[in-house]
């Protein structure tokens, strides 16, 4: 019991690393948080620092949620349903960062990351989701929820036997739903950013 709490903790500790707020202040001087939407993610990075920081913080981002899995099936070669839990953490570890006031990001970086490696073709599906809506619409956050919805019902049928791993997949949709609340709201009302803005 005790490898798997370790790894539950190092997979939160990973997803705290505060990507965005680190490369802000080293490059830049500035902690992101304090401009554009305020969110320590790839997407304020890249509206606020430009495209080089936006790219940098999504690929660290992802990795902290890649890692955690990989690490943890390396070493545990435990059941999935353990792996899912460990993958979680990262992402909580991501949205309520010990490193930075647990002010973190909204966790689709890191989310893909956990998926990247518990199931890669669910992954590669929530990508194509998200690159088909980003071009549609230009509208990051309808693409990034919509890419994360994508995952629930591939899932049922890639897995239609593993219940938890569909309910921890619709659970993770509705935490990056209401890490995306405002968004939702600027959506509706119509006032969303686009990217590139119009």
């Amino acid at each position: 019991m005790l490898p798997v709490a370790g790894f539950i903790l190092l997979a939160y500790l990973l997803g705290s690393i505060p990507t965005a707020v680190l490369y802000g202040r080293i490059f830049h001087s500035v902690d992101v948080r304090e401009f554009g939407s305020g969110n320590a993610g790839a997407t304020n990075s890249l509206r606020v620092l430009g495209k080089r920081a936006g790219l940098a913080v999504l690929i660290v981002d992802m990795f902290k949620g890649y890692l955690a899995v990989i690490l943890s099936k390396s070493f545990l070669l435990t059941e999935p349903s353990t792996l899912i839990i460990i993958g979680f953490a990262a992402v909580i570890g991501h949205l309520l960062p010990i490193f930075s006031g647990f002010r973190g990001g909204k966790g689709i970086a890191t989310s893909f990351g956990v998926l990247l490696a518990l199931n890669p073709l669910g992954a590669l599906v929530c990508l194509i989701v998200f690159l088909l809506v980003v071009k549609l619409t230009k509208y990051v956050s309808l693409a990034s929820l919509m890419g994360s919805f994508s995952f629930i019902p591939f899932n049922f049928w890639h897995n239609p036997s593993d219940h938890f791993f569909q309910l921890m997949a619709f659970v993770l949709f509705l935490l990056l739903a209401f890490t995306h609340r405002q968004n939702v709201k600027r959506l509706i009302a119509g006032n969303e950013n686009r990217y590139p803005p119009k």
